[in-house]
């Protein structure tokens, strides 16, 4: 009869530690943050790099989530909605773009601020977008560009 107590604790133990992850889960991924955001539409010519749960950051700091991506099948673009903190007022020139946290870092979306006064409002599209630069075309740039011809130059 003891042994069957101490199974039930244990077992009670592992199902309270198992619903203690989920629910800090669920709050770092912005899932249980409620009415403490607002979301923002932004469409892309390329979302590479990022998926649903990436950061929003200003500034380096983490403002908010992506929190949905489809296929525009008229735009051929990627629509997606960023959940932000409803502190974040963010002016109605402001551009988003897909940035690298460096060569082997992963990517987030960065918020850059306009100067209007007047701000974007809930359900508001950011229309200044900039999707992810692939670093394969890039290099493929550098690579197949020429170099300057040094002896036309030369006296």
């Amino acid at each position: 009869m003891a042994e069957n107590k101490l199974e039930i604790a244990a077992g009670l133990l592992v199902v309270a530690a198992a619903l203690g992850f989920v629910i800090f889960a669920g709050k770092g991924s912005g899932m249980g943050s409620g009415g403490d955001t607002y979301d923002l539409r932004a469409s892309f010519r390329s979302i590479e790099g990022v998926s649903l749960g990436s950061d929003v950051k200003l500034a380096g700091v983490k403002v908010g989530t992506l929190t949905q991506v489809s296929l525009n099948p008229q735009t051929y673009m990627a629509d997606a909605v960023l959940s932000l903190q409803k502190s974040v007022e963010l002016p109605s020139d402001s551009a988003v773009l897909i940035s690298s946290e460096g060569l082997l870092g992963g990517n987030f979306i960065e918020l850059q601020p306009g100067g209007m006064p007047d701000v974007l409002a809930p359900g508001d599209e950011i229309e200044d977008t900039q999707g992810a630069v692939s670093l394969v075309s890039l290099l493929m740039k550098f690579v197949g560009s020429k170099p300057a011809d040094s002896a036309a130059t030369a006296p």
